[in-house]
């Protein structure tokens, strides 16, 4: 097949899954925003010739908070990357059937990847300018940097905006792409259908590594920093999102336990809608699996930095002692942490469920013609939400306690955390109203096409 003729093909897959293609826009969008405004305080500290506590606020943030952020944003776009190409089975199975060589078909996906990672860090750079003014502003509300530090926007926040974007986007499109080129086209087809995604021997290994990484965080937490004071949070603070990242990648074997689990009450209480949300979600792990991802990362992070907060100040006012420059600088990097991350996997869940809902305009399309009314789909989609926020939440709250018990056992000798349960409650609460709100609203607009139409899309 040639080459002119396998572009022309992904134009029109471009086209038809614009969804998915906007999915992985915005990932990259939010990520570079995200690592070019922490970068900019390494420009801010080098222009401005910051010093002492100062430079170093700044280089902290940049580094430990900035570092986290990149962490975070090279495994959602990862997982949206990945999610956009099996989408896309069907189409790369036709491909292939007319002639295309898996070189053409791996050389397509990267560029694509490449072409979308270009255009959102550049777009992204404006934003990322007006997110770092506000960040420095914070410190500056807060006293840690000097009014007189001025902001500086630089070639080290645009090199590692640009250079970690671009190269995220074409390593998980390498991934995805040497996964879905590799197999023939009966095989991609019968995946398409299925939909039924299955953990590849790299993703346990790293799966693997990261729980390890937790779980040897919560160690030298209980066991050397014991006693250490406020310092036992540079070990357990990171715990969580380690775990978080560990279990969100045996998410797909989750969730297939999960829904096995599930489809007998969920059919039993769930009338018509809940037999139809028990057959769609065993068909639909895959798609489950990548939708459960950030409501784990989201709760894992939140839930772990605010009692770990929480525990440090009830520590801090039983001893009567009054908070130095440093513990106050501390505070602000974790309530950073979370501000950032109920930010980004926020907009990420959002993000997956629109584009996955999109996806399954046919699917509903069918669903309606065999009988079912638009009521019972919009039902079956309220109970899949459902046992995502649960399933989310859970996860999540399991990573978070590689940070809460060891530190709480370090710092106070208890391994129940301080702080309110309302704290939890919030937490859950907000993942719950994020993924049942965009999962629903998503749904509503798409069975708003007729039935046949968007069954012979």
């Amino acid at each position: 097949m040639s080459g002119p003729a396998v572009f022309e093909l992904a134009v029109r897959s471009l086209r038809k899954r614009a969804s998915a293609f906007t999915a992985s826009f915005l990932a990259l969008f939010l990520g570079a925003t995200m690592i070019m405004a922490f970068a900019s305080m390494l420009d801010t500290s080098e222009g401005s010739g910051a010093t002492g506590e100062a430079a170093e606020t700044l280089t902290t943030m940049a580094t430990v908070v900035g570092g986290w952020g990149l962490l975070l944003v090279v495994f959602a776009v990862a997982s949206t990357l990945t999610l956009s190409v099996r989408q896309r089975a069907a189409e790369l199975a036709l491909l292939k059937s007319v002639g295309a060589t898996p070189g053409q078909l791996g050389r397509m996906i990267v560029g694509e990847a490449a072409g979308l990672a270009l255009a959102a860090a550049l777009l992204a750079v404006l934003p990322a300018i007006a997110a770092g003014r506000a960040l420095l502003g914070l410190l500056h509300d807060t006293g840690q940097v000097p009014a007189g530090i001025g902001y500086h926007f630089g070639p080290v926040a645009l090199s590692m905006g640009m250079g970690v974007t671009l190269a995220s986007a074409v390593a998980a499109a390498l991934i995805a792409a040497r996964r879905a080129v590799r197999v023939r086209a009966a095989e991609s087809m019968a995946a398409a259908a299925a939909d039924d995604a299955r953990l590849s021997r790299k993703r346990i290994v790293f799966a693997v590594l990261f729980l390890l990484l937790a779980s040897g965080e919560a160690i030298t937490t209980v066991t050397v920093m014991d006693g250490k004071g406020s310092d036992a949070m540079a070990t357990s603070g990171q715990a969580d999102i380690f775990a978080g990242i560990g279990l969100a990648l045996l998410a797909p074997a989750i969730m297939r336990r999960v829904t096995a689990l599930a489809a007998g009450p969920v059919r039993a209480l769930g009338g018509a809608a809940g037999g139809l949300a028990a057959d769609t979600m065993r068909r639909r792990t895959g798609a489950l699996a990548a939708a459960v991802t950030p409501v784990i990362l989201f709760v894992a992070t939140a839930v772990g930095t605010l009692y770990l907060q929480a525990t440090e100040n009830a520590a801090m006012d039983a001893a009567g002692l009054a908070k130095t420059a440093e513990q106050k600088s501390i505070e602000t990097l974790n309530f950073v942490v979370i501000g950032m991350v109920v930010l980004f996997t926020a907009i990420m869940l959002v993000n997956t469920l629109v584009a996955a809902t999109a996806h399954r305009r046919r699917e509903f399309g069918q669903t309606r013609l065999a009988g079912a009314t638009p009521g019972q789909v919009l039902g079956a989609t309220a109970l899949e939400s459902a046992v995502l926020t649960v399933t989310g939440v859970l996860v999540g709250t399991v990573a978070s306690v590689f940070t809460i018990v060891p530190f709480g056992l370090a710092r106070r000798d208890s391994a129940v955390p301080d702080g309110d349960v309302r704290t939890y409650l919030a937490v859950a609460a907000l993942a719950a109203v994020l993924t049942g709100a965009t999962a629903c609203a998503a749904t509503r607009r798409t069975i708003r096409v007729p039935a046949v139409e968007a069954a012979l899309r």
